[in-house]
């Protein structure tokens, strides 16, 4: 079946599908998106996202004309004609098509763009065995990451280093404070207690952190938002990380050095358990 994406209103081969060289989100990274999981054809907790993309357009100033109705509507449309049952749903939406100037335009509408593509969940559960190691790295980014736009240059340059050392994340780090990964957020155990770094303007509020906050707590399970050093995440108990496309992930190394013995370990496990009983419960979908 061929690959289909979705633009302004159309949905067309996604080969041919474009936006105009003077898309602002092109030119100055003037956009926002969200990535959204999709198991058994159902998007995984769509109402936050779509939260999460209102609130994000509305600290930019930008104008999407399309109602939460018909958004979802055309993001399912696509899903369905995609034909995948297991993908990820990709959403940017820029200031729009204008001649280039700092200054906003003053009549340009919102560019909308939606891509399916296919992605192994099961990968994920399978990993939970094993763990993930990650590195280090300087948070040089912008001074408000808890707007999801698509300038994600130090985010690409440290996933890349990460890749480089054979790590599968790169954690952020400033004044030796653990913020969170290049796309991910970052966890760490220690005493029973659930630790993660607050949010507010240096972290993403992500969609995964929020459940897994809500999930623990209603398991009775004690959790701390408050920032953690690399000292603190190195002599951790348990260190993990949980995005839309990791729901969650052991951590068992850091910079080359084993937490806990390199090994998951059992906190982790039961936040795993709770997570995707979670994704079964929206969506059916099973491992």
């Amino acid at each position: 079946m061929p690959q289909l994406a979705y633009v302004n209103g159309q949905i067309l081969p996604l080969a041919s599908a474009s936006l105009h060289v003077e898309d602002r989100g092109t030119q100055f990274g003037d956009a926002v998106y969200e990535v959204c999981a999709v198991l058994n054809g159902q998007i995984l907790d769509w109402q936050p996202h779509r939260v999460r993309l209102r609130r994000n357009l509305a600290e930019l100033g930008i104008t999407l004309d399309i109602a939460d109705g018909p958004l979802g509507l055309q993001a399912r449309r696509l899903i369905a004609r995609n034909g995948h049952q297991d993908c990820l749903l990709y959403l940017q939406v820029s200031r729009g098509t204008a001649r280039r100037d700092h200054v906003f335009p003053a009549d340009a509408p919102a560019n909308l763009v939606m891509t399916v593509r296919r992605f192994d969940f099961a990968q994920r559960v399978r990993q939970l065995a094993t763990g993930i190691k990650v590195i280090t790295q300087g948070d040089n980014r912008w001074g408000r990451v808890d707007i999801k736009t698509t300038g994600l240059l130090p985010n690409v340059l440290a996933k890349q280093a990460a890749r480089a050392a054979g790590a599968f994340e790169a954690w952020m780090v400033a004044d030796d404070i653990v913020r969170e990964g290049s796309s991910t957020n970052a966890w760490i155990i220690k005493d029973g207690r659930i630790i993660t770094h607050p949010t507010g303007t240096h972290i993403l509020p992500g969609i995964a952190r929020d459940s897994l906050i809500r999930l623990a707590r209603e398991a009775q399970m004690l959790v701390e938002e408050r920032a953690f050093t690399l000292t603190e995440a190195r002599a951790a108990d348990e260190a993990f990380l949980t995005s839309t496309t990791a729901p969650i992930l052991p951590v068992v190394a850091i910079d080359g050095q084993a937490v806990a013995g390199g090994t998951p370990g059992p906190v982790t496990h039961r936040l795993a358990e709770l997570v995707w009983n979670e994704v079964a419960r929206q969506t059916g979908w099973r491992a």
